[in-house]
């Protein structure tokens, strides 16, 4: 690898989120017969799907194209001719290179070529200046134009094995890349180097690839396959380097798990590096490549894409000896856990190669190629397209789309669609080609993998929970066991709301609670009441360049099942790789544990690791315990042990429990920087984690299995304490009938509905990042850290995104130390009781517990305010919103741009309004009277309304009850082309706010008659949109929608709503390159009907965040004149409007502030159809009871409009456009 040519980290833009998608494909000639034709036709095909690609901001230099063919044997001939050298080109190789501009270092690279090829017995006979021309290539393009040359290089012997030969070329790439690393030559790059194939590529349209390398052209140029890709990035910093093809992919797609594959990937090399390489051989073979290469630096280029990254390891694959589709089939395996009717064989060739490497998984159509073999695969999903024709004449051509080359359909032979998982492959040294069947049959076939399986791995059998010694067993003293398991609970920071709102449905139900109206809750690093570590790591999700996946109607290509053991060498293939213990999924009960500490097999031998320290050693000593883990960890791993357990069970009054998330990560990366992590699994004996996001963090961030004991033991005590009080007055509301099931088998039933709850929360937590299984979510960091200081970070959450820092590792320690010490204070002398369990009122507004910005005074204020209160009144209002810094923006300071100006200076209030709109809220979560109260105000007052996704009747499209915003959903619902032609503005809602990477819900009891006929469905029947819009997979797919919708509506602007987290500002940049004219950001805190609690209170982040980073990054693209950009989420005043526009905004919506001006009361049963004032259900009798009117809504924004007007003229503005 080298320097890489992208622009550093700046502000909040951050190269590693870019994100690129693209048109793929390949003609091959099966004879193997090189023709200019092939070539030809590639180039063709390419053109044809420019469309698939997308142009810089200067309107000329493409975000990247290129080709791969096999060496032009003739044409390298002739140009050797040219300089009398005569070789026989029979095994001449090729580097394509991309080198400085400065002469002085072009020659040192030269003379290190030479040298370094030289000790792997290979001689470079000619350097070639490539022709290009530069008239090609637009300005941006231009500056960043490397000079390339090729390099012409023979063995020094013959060659007796050309994969070994092959291998030979790959170590001298990777011995230049090191050096170019270590010396800092920017502008280095290897596109190939092989005496198999050739790439061409560059920052250049399609349509001129040849125009620029005039060597294309030439009828000497002469192969039998050609690899061809057309890039669209989401920003205009491609570089020359991520143009692809690479050196045997083209990949159209998104890899969801890159984070977690890169970290496996580092921990094997840390291991290879540790085993050494003792240089006996200048080539080395199998598994001994391993430690040759980690010799020359990491095997993944980090600076390179996600394709660039899968191409690396599919490459060591290849080169350690097997197959190119072999290799392919093991890193991206099509979905086999689930699939009923699979062959036995493929089922077993997946599931031994499981156990070898975590899948890179993520939408992904691949074009792959070693000069041999060429043919494309496709994810487990299919979210990409891809299809096929062979001609009578043996041409294979194969693309993104058909007809990008004219064929007289009389020549066709075959035809087809690659689905799901399968993969084609035209095999050049044979002559044929292979479709799916075929090639995975062969691959099975290979080993006895069925045998491996049945002979070595275990399977860890069901097993009940409840064990001799548990807290809170069946039997026993009940009085003794509660104040136990009370007095664990408050040290593990368990609250009664938690234990009511959370665990209770959980047990009962054996779903995860749904909520609504979104979080107005402070960020964990402004509350003022402990919170678990938890809660400063957000969840981040799929958005335009990659699909969520439907847990519910695509859950047969996900996977919970989890294995443990120590992991073979990825480069080799043994019966004993398969040596491994699997569990159907990563929520370990009690039994299961114990199980697995008690294996006679010492291939799982195991060690229970202690997570506490001493109490009393305070609260510095907590990163000094946890170091201490790490190093037992490793200790452990090199003396033998397999499964290693990290426990926290030891927590009693001197001993307080370490936040198993923090030792999780930590633990976690040091067993990676040891180089030990492949030879163990990370298991967690929790006491801290209780529910869905918890999960998901100790997973994703590098457990394989979690045993969440105490809340294990807190269900088990709550089905035994509902069965005791069943049909008592005292039961709570879900009391029925007493059950005649003894207290065994309710606490069995209830921890059985509690496991089966986290596990299929972390599927959906899985599915909003578009992740298929949990051995590709484990420790892939899918997390944004907010509120946490580097010391925190560094140790425990390496490589995760975090831009606010926050509260130390002092900090944490003490908030842990309080709470252990208010648990085991009744064992004090002088303190007569144990403390009770608080409820902080963190899901639903309790006096004197949690702030929540929507408080009763809140609400109470605003609505006197909008109830023709004056403006004085509206003062009042906004001294209760800022009476607590519990926003982002409540702590940035604002710069006045010069001395204040007379307010009459300023833009008047009618100017001001034009830029508020009311956030999406659909017919149907809310009642109609609701939903036309809002239409009828923004209309009066020159803004924009927002239907939301669930239509809007026919009868008012023409008067004043019209959204001029309609929103396109992933659902469709209500989407005619009527609703379409009423709007000014059609609104692609990619996601959304309080539950990014879901779909929108509505339950079947607020589908009346008339949300039906508006929705186009039946009623009585819950409705549920999908998570990904199934028309949009890629940004290219976003671009279509929005021609398509164009000319539907030709005078309609096009918005796509986004959600701000880490690379918002990235999928912001493409969104403007595909013609969109408004982005509107969403911040985490928007409201909803309905949503999981899990998502509502842990995914996504602020809008400060969101819009800050895309203002960043669309001004460093010259982006930022395309669009308008709005925004949403918590926007409560008229200084919330203006740091919106400091920050970048030109617009902003509101949403649970409008609905409170209409009368909402924040009861929060929006998802029940229960909302006592009529806004947000559908019950007649409940609906009767609204009272709004658009007045109301008027009359609030006119004041928010009145503080901006005023905050304007103090920071000297004369318009909302000058700041």
């Amino acid at each position: 690898m080298t320097p890489s040519s992208l622009p550093q980290p700046r502000g909040l833009y951050d190269p590693q989120f870019e994100h690129d998608a693209c048109g793929i494909g390949f003609v091959a000639r099966l004879n193997n017969n090189p023709q200019h034709d092939v070539l030809a036709m590639a180039l063709q095909s390419l053109a044809s799907m420019e469309h698939r690609g997308a142009v810089a901001a200067d309107g000329k230099s493409g975000d990247g194209a290129g080709v791969l063919t096999q060496i032009p044997a003739a044409f390298v001939a002739h140009e050797l001719n040219t300089y009398h050298i005569s070789v026989d080109t029979t095994h001449i190789a090729v580097g394509m290179i991309f080198l400085p501009r400065d002469e002085s270092v072009r020659t040192t690279i030269r003379a290190l070529f030479a040298a370094a090829a030289t000790k792997l017995n290979l001689n470079i006979i000619h350097w070639r200046t490539v022709p290009t021309d530069a008239a090609f290539l637009g300005d941006r393009a231009a500056l960043s134009c490397p000079v390339i040359e090729q390099c012409y290089i023979v063995p020094q012997t013959a060659v007796v094995d050309a994969q070994r030969y092959e291998r030979s070329l790959y170590l001298l790439r990777r011995d230049m890349e090191a050096i170019g690393q270590q010396r800092g030559y920017s502008g280095f790059a290897i596109p190939s180097l092989s005496h198999r194939t050739i790439v061409y590529k560059g920052l250049v349209t399609a349509k001129h690839l040849p125009d620029f390398y005039t060597d294309l052209r030439n009828p000497l140029y002469k192969t039998a396959v050609a690899v061809f890709h057309q890039r669209y990035s989401t920003n205009t910093f491609p570089t020359w380097e991520r143009a692809q093809p690479f050196r045997m992919l083209s990949h159209n797609g998104e890899i969801n798990t890159l984070t977690g594959n890169v970290m496996w990937m580092q921990a094997r090399e840390s291991a290879w590096h540790n085993a050494g390489w003792n240089g006996a051989e200048s080539v080395p073979v199998r598994s001994d490549l391993g430690a040759r290469v980690a010799t020359t630096g990491p095997i993944i280029d980090r600076s390179g894409s996600d394709s660039a990254m899968l191409d690396n390891v599919l490459e060591l694959v290849v080169m350690g000896g097997r197959d190119i589709r072999h290799g392919l089939a093991m890193l991206v395996p099509e979905a086999w856990e689930r699939i009923k009717d699979m062959d036995p064989q493929w089922r077993a060739f997946y599931q031994y190669h499981s156990s070898l490497v975590e899948p890179w998984d993520g939408p992904a159509a691949l074009v792959f190629c070693d000069g041999q073999t060429v043919g494309l695969s496709l994810d487990r999903n299919g979210l990409r397209p891809a299809r096929f024709v062979q001609t009578d004449d043996g041409m294979i051509i194969c693309g993104s789309e058909v007809g990008t080359v004219p064929i007289d359909e009389s020549r066709i032979i075959r035809k087809g669609k690659v689905g799901p998982g399968q993969m084609i492959a035209a095999d050049l040294r044979r002559g044929i080609f292979e479709e799916n069947s075929a090639i995975k049959s062969a691959l099975a076939s290979r080993r006895p993998y069925a045998e491996w399986l049945t002979q070595e791995m275990h399977v860890l059998a069901p097993a009940s929970s409840a064990r001799a010694g548990d807290i809170a067993a069946i039997d026993g003293d009940k009085e003794a066991q509660a104040a136990q398991l009370g007095e664990l609970q408050q040290a593990f920071g368990y609250t009664a709301e938690e234990l009511s709102v959370v665990l209770r449905p959980m047990a009962r139900d054996g779903l995860e609670p749904v909520g609504s109206m979104g979080d107005d809750t402070p960020l964990s690093i402004f509350a003022e009441r402990a919170r678990p570590v938890y809660n400063y790591v957000k969840q981040r999700f799929a958005e335009v360049t990659n699909p969520p996946i439907d847990p519910i109607r695509e859950e047969l290509v996900m996977s919970m099942a989890t294995l443990l053991g120590a992991r073979g060498h990825l480069l080799e293939e043994t019966a004993q790789h398969a040596h491994l213990l699997r569990l159907s999924g990563p929520v370990l009960r009690d039994g299961h544990l114990q199980t697995i500490r008690t294996h006679a097999d010492p291939a799982f031998a195991s060690a229970t690791i202690d997570a506490t320290f001493k109490a009393s050693s305070g609260p510095y000593e907590l990163t000094v315990a946890i170091s201490r883990v790490c190093q037992a960890a490793v200790t452990a791993a090199h003396t033998g042990k397999r499964i290693l357990i990290v426990s926290d069970r030891a927590c009693n009054d001197r001993r307080a429990p370490i936040p198993s998330l923090l030792v999780v990560g930590a633990v976690h990366r040091a067993l990676v920087d040891a180089g030990v992590r492949r030879q163990v699994s990370l298991v967690v004996e929790s006491g801290d984690m209780r529910e869905v996001h918890q999960l998901a963090c100790l997973i994703g961030m590098g457990a394989e299995a979690v045993n969440p004991w105490l809340a294990l033991a807190s269900v088990r005590a709550i089905a035994v304490e509902r069965q005791e009080v069943k049909g008592s007055k005292a039961a709570d509301a879900e009391a029925v009938a007493p059950s005649t099931a003894t207290p065994a088998e309710l606490a069995e039933e209830a921890e059985h509905h509690f496991v089966h709850a986290l596990e299929k929360g972390l599927l959906k937590v899985m599915s909003k990042m578009g992740i298929a299984t949990v051995d590709s979510y484990c420790g892939a960091q899918t997390f944004e850290v907010i509120g946490l200081s580097h010391d925190v970070t560094e140790l425990c959450f390496a490589g995760v995104p975090s831009r606010i820092g926050g509260h130390n590792m002092r900090e944490l320690a003490a908030r842990v130390l309080e709470q252990h010490d208010a648990a085991f204070a009744s064992r004090l002398p002088l303190v007569a009781s144990r403390t009770t369990l608080a409820n902080p009122g963190y899901y639903k507004f309790k006096k004197d517990g949690e702030f929540h910005a929507f408080s009763p005074s809140v609400v109470h204020a605003l609505q006197k305010a909008a109830n023709g209160g004056d403006f004085e009144t509206y003062k009042t209002y906004r001294e209760l919103v800022h009476q607590r810094k519990t926003e982002i923006r409540d702590w940035l300071t604002v710069a006045p741009l010069g001395a204040p100006v007379p307010i009459d200076d300023v833009e008047p209030i009618e100017a001001i309004v034009k830029r508020f709109s009311t956030a999406a809220m659909s017919l149907g979560s809310t009642s109609a009277e609701a939903h036309e109260t809002l239409a009828i105000a923004m209309n009066r007052l020159g803004g924009l309304s927002n239907s939301g996704e669930g239509g809007e009747g026919e009868e008012r499209y023409t008067d004043e009850r019209n959204s001029t915003i309609k929103q396109v959903a992933s659902g469709r619902f209500g989407v005619t082309p009527g609703y379409l032609v009423s709007a000014k503005e059609l609104q692609i809602k990619m996601a959304q706010g309080a539950k990014p990477g879901e779909g929108g819900q509505i339950p079947a009891a607020k589908v009346t008659e008339e949300i039906a006929r508006t929705r186009h469905t039946m009623p009585g029947i819950s409705l549920i949109s999908p998570p990904p819009h199934h028309d949009i997979y890629s940004i290219e797919d976003l671009s279509q929608l929005i021609y398509d919708l164009k000319q539907v509506s030709p005078t309609a602007d096009i918005s796509v709503k986004l959600v701000a987290e880490a690379g918002v500002g990235t999928i912001a940049a493409g969104v403007a390159k595909g013609g969109a004219e408004v982005v509107h950001i969403s911040g985490h805190s928007g409201g909803t009907g309905a949503a999981p609690l899990s998502s509502i209170k842990h995914a996504g982040v602020n809008w400060e965040l969101g819009l800050a980073e895309s203002q960043q990054t669309l001004v460093l693209n010259g982006l930022r004149g395309r669009v308008r950009v709005r925004i949403d989420g918590g926007i409560k005043t008229g200084r919330d409007v203006v740091m919106a526009g400091l920050l970048g905004a030109d617009e902003v919506s509101f949403g649970t502030a409008a609905l409170v001006a209409e009368g909402c009361v924040m009861a929060r049963t929006c998802h029940s159809n229960n909302c006592p004032v009529g806004v947000a259900t559908q019950r007649p009798e409940l609906r009767a009871k609204f009272t709004g009117t658009p007045d109301q809504v008027v009359h609030f924004l006119l004041h928010v409009a009145q503080e901006v007007r005023e905050l304007l003229a103090e920071l000297g503005a004369r318009s909302f456009d000058e700041i």
